[in-house]
């Protein structure tokens, strides 16, 4: 009993972890901001080049990710104080709509 407990304990502690918000490792030195824009919030991590920007929130359907590349592009612009140059934008994995990468024009 007393172990499967601490095995329940264990994996909640990594679940609750998962749902932070943390840079890649060759952006852990950047800036952190968190943005709200249009109702959706993002932490943004930025260095003088580049954005990575996390949408904070849970589930979203394919009909409400349709608006989500514009405001994601939108935080890293308004956390960075710079432009992302237009077609700079990458996520992790294809359509994905929880991370994304830019490239900034400072």
């Amino acid at each position: 009993m007393r172990h499967s407990c601490l095995s329940f304990i264990r994996i909640l502690s990594l679940l609750l972890l998962s749902g932070c918000a943390t840079p890649s490792p060759d952006m852990m030195d950047s800036v952190r901001r968190e943005m709200t824009v249009d109702g959706m919030t993002f932490t943004v991590f930025h260095d003088f080049n580049e954005a990575e920007v996390v949408r904070m929130g849970g589930y979203m359907t394919m009909k409400e990710r349709d608006r989500v590349p514009a405001l994601i592009s939108r935080a890293a612009e308004l956390a960075s104080g710079c432009r992302v140059i237009p077609g700079s934008m990458t996520a992790r994995l294809p359509g994905d709509s929880g991370v994304a990468r830019f490239e900034l024009d400072c």
